[in-house]
């Protein structure tokens, strides 16, 4: 789970690139933010989804050696067999889609892993996504040409060694499944890290955006309460930085039950590590004032 730490620096950040002059709309601005402030996070869970990736999809190569070759006798039969037609459209098209996860699985393996090259890594993720798709249409056209295939009695017995065949390659697409959604097999224990990472990821996401909504909403009152102390002191004076921090602070003071002297100190932080030399005195000093007059 997300510290509070970590959800109040994301805060802040958002609020400070919000309100930068000419900055984009909020609203706008969520989706390029989140991917950006996450980008590390993502980086080092795709990698870990590939790795076990690979370490599941050992032997995969022997299985699909195997369905290609019983491929041939189970078109020729299909072939012989008119009303099997589309059933044999069918299997060349898991040939082709078989093809297509190897040459994915092929290209993703030479992807480095590592460094801060941005498109590096949009490459990455992208790819990763492309096997994924690939393995699930995969699943999806194995299940029909299964279920077909018990359409036609007549030629049953001699579809089973490629039905046999599908199967075993099915088996592996299924803990695929698993490591593409871990959080859908909390039974899976192996799987612990990749869920943890990606609903922290989720959550961070979530709670931050709660709290900066709630802020926002309430702005006009909190900037009132602000600039109410600092007379003749105009908004556009206050370094960006510096009213992010006011804000969230401030919102914290009104309406949260954190006491007043916990969200200071925490404010103090946040001001030593992203505002100037002076924010440390200034967001100390303002939010005290705030805190003092709503007790008075």
């Amino acid at each position: 789970m997300p510290s509070r730490r970590q959800i109040r620096e994301a805060a802040i950040q958002f609020l400070y690139c919000s309100d930068l002059e000419g900055g984009a709309d909020p609203a706008a601005l969520r989706e390029p933010f989140w991917e950006f402030i996450t980008a590390p996070d993502r980086r080092n869970l795709q990698v870990a989804i590939f790795r076990t990736v690979h370490h599941l999809a050992a032997g995969r190569e022997e299985r699909l050696s195997d369905f290609v070759t019983r491929s041939e006798t189970a078109l020729a039969h299909l072939g012989a067999f008119p009303p099997a037609e589309k059933l044999k459209d069918d299997l060349n098209r898991l040939l082709a889609l078989e093809s297509s996860w190897s040459i994915a699985f092929s290209k993703l393996s030479k992807l480095p892993k590592s460094g801060d090259d941005d498109s590096v890594a949009a490459d990455f993720e992208s790819s990763l996504e492309q096997l994924f798709k690939t393995d699930r249409d995969l699943a999806f056209n194995r299940d029909q040409f299964l279920k077909s295939s018990e359409d036609f009695p007549t030629i049953k017995g001699k579809l089973e060694a490629i039905c046999a065949s599908i199967r075993r390659l099915q088996r592996v697409s299924d803990r695929l499944r698993m490591v593409e959604e871990p959080e859908r097999f909390p039974e899976q224990a192996d799987l612990g890290k990749l869920r943890d990472s990606k609903m922290e990821i989720a959550e961070i996401r979530s709670q931050t955006d709660a709290l900066v909504d709630a802020i926002l909403t309430h702005k006009e009152d909190l900037d009132s309460r602000i600039f109410g102390i600092l007379e003749n002191f105009s908004a556009k004076r206050i370094d960006p930085v510096d009213r992010a921090i006011l804000r969230l602070g401030t919102y914290e003071l009104c309406h949260t039950d954190t006491p007043p002297k916990v969200i200071i100190n925490e404010a103090i932080e946040l001001a030593k590590r992203f505002g100037t030399t002076d924010s440390k005195r200034f967001v100390n000093g303002l939010l005290d004032t705030i805190a003092k007059g709503l007790t008075a």
